[in-house]
């Protein structure tokens, strides 16, 4: 049987057609949530870009973004409730600095 749209009992997935999403951190501050899910959408447009030029470095350097930004929201890497606060949100404004600081959202 598979899972109702929406998030799990946990708070920990969000479930979309089917399939599992590990949920942004919940405990970052607004403003650097915003902040990396502006960076997040800028690259993945990048990546659609770059790949309809053919460029593939552009693609490979705008997926690391993507990485980056999905790791400072949690959604990727460690467990986000696996870990203390202070450390996720550490680790969140650390992708963001990475990322070159806040976006334009």
């Amino acid at each position: 049987m598979t899972e109702p749209d929406g998030p799990t009992a946990d708070g920990f997935w969000l479930v979309v057609h089917g399939r599992r999403w590990r949920r942004t951190d919940p405990e970052l501050p607004d403003d650097v949530a915003a902040a990396l899910r502006s960076h997040l959408g800028t690259a993945r447009a990048t990546v659609g870009a770059a790949g309809r030029r053919g460029d593939e470095a552009a693609v490979a350097a705008a997926r690391e973004r993507v990485g980056l930004a999905k790791d400072g929201l949690g959604e990727r890497g460690p467990k986000w409730w696996e870990e203390p606060v202070e450390d996720r949100i550490a680790r969140a404004r650390e992708a963001l600095e990475r990322l070159g600081g806040a976006a334009e959202g």
